[in-house]
């Protein structure tokens, strides 16, 4: 079971940094960085593939591994898409047959699902049932993958957004510059008010516990690319998430990798970067895989989302029979997380305490029959 503090499980977010940041090393060219990342993988036993929603972090996994393995005379790497037909907003078919056919791929599987990936639902079950709970509450999202990439590899696009964000520029206004050479206790303070965490099912202890948490986070945050890159890279989330990842690939007999949250990449970027940071979110992006996508995909601003896939009949079937046991009331109104569950789309980040929930509910479950669900 995932070590989450009450204020982690209640507001289903990871804070803080796993140790003091290391450095990340330098001299490497960014585009090199990635392919040596995904080398591993193409080389190694068994297949090499690549979970890919048709964004741009996974487009350009798949793009350099698929150059990388073309190059070492290996067989192309194989895309693993899942596709939600009853869900448009996870929809992404264009942008992925446009990079699909950009690439020249033969081999592209597409996995139908419809409420598998529920967060109580059979896949999240199994994990659940294995191995408690585990942070994010959707780590079960790439289950199926890797039950197609077993005695091989499945790269993910885990750590682009967080790889190009902490590379860009951000806004610092006067006060905010200002604040950075003050007492850490009065950052954290000062911060941890213009927190926007206030979800509906918190106490007011829960959200300024939250807001604590969140402003020491943001108090520690440096100002200069590589040192603020340095920081981002040590974040419990990341370290908390992955490990959760290869928990799931170990059971199945397959491995995980995640190319851009590799250090030497990291290092490349921060250190191609100018001192503060690049004006531009895709200039990091370019640099990394500016040669190998589509110039539509390098600009695209649009995400698919999965919100509704995660709440679905398993989940309100669950709900409406639950006693609310399982839910220290210290941080959670019960009532209004039932209130809030009863929604059309419940916010992701109260799935941890769903999760929670069934896992202390045994008597309180709907269960179905559970199977591979491939």
């Amino acid at each position: 079971m995932t070590g989450l503090a009450p204020v982690e499980l209640a507001t289903g977010i990871v804070f803080g940094l796993v140790a003091e940041p290391v450095p990340l090393p330098a001299g490497a060219v960014p585009a090199a960085a990635l392919e040596a990342a995904v080398l591993g993988a193409v080389r190694g036993d068994g297949p090499c593939c690549v979970s890919f929603s048709g964004g741009r972090d996974s487009s350009a996994v798949l793009a350099a591994a698929t150059r990388v393995a073309r190059r070492e005379g290996r067989p192309d790497p194989v895309p693993l898409t899942l596709r939600a037909a009853h869900e448009p907003h996870s929809h992404e078919s264009e942008w992925q047959e446009l990079v699909v056919a950009h690439l020249g791929l033969d081999d592209w599987m597409r996995i139908e699902i419809t409420d598998e990936l529920d967060a109580v639902g059979p896949y999240a079950r199994r994990v659940l049932e294995r191995h408690g709970l585990l942070w994010p509450f959707n780590a079960h999202f790439h289950l199926p993958l890797l039950e197609h990439a077993v005695g091989g590899t499945l790269l993910t696009g885990i750590g682009g957004d967080e790889l190009w964000s902490s590379s860009r520029a951000p806004v610092v206004r006067r006060r905010r510059r200002a604040l950075a050479y003050a007492p850490f206790a009065l950052r954290r303070a000062v911060l941890a008010r213009r927190e926007p965490i206030d979800y509906p099912w918190l106490r007011p202890e829960g959200v300024a516990a939250a807001r604590r948490a969140a402003g020491g986070e943001r108090a520690g945050e440096p100002l200069t690319v590589a040192r603020r890159m340095a920081w981002y890279r040590g974040m419990r989330a990341t370290a908390t998430g992955t490990a959760a990842l290869d928990r799931i690939a170990e059971d199945v007999g397959a491995r995980i990798a995640h190319p851009l949250l590799d250090r030497a990449l990291w290092g490349a970027v921060a250190t191609a970067a100018p001192r503060a940071g690049f004006a531009r979110r895709d200039e990091s992006l370019r640099l990394v895989a500016g040669e190998l996508l589509p110039e539509d995909v390098l600009t695209r601003k649009t995400k698919a989302g999965f919100d509704r896939v995660f709440f679905g009949r398993h989940a309100r079937a669950f709900v409406a029979r639950w006693s609310g046991a399982g839910i220290a009331e210290t941080m959670v109104d019960v009532a209004a997380l039932r209130q809030h569950w009863a929604g059309e789309v419940p916010d992701p980040h109260s799935l941890t305490l769903l999760q929670a929930a069934w896992l202390a509910s045994a008597g309180d479950r709907v269960e179905e029959p559970l199977s591979r669900g491939r």
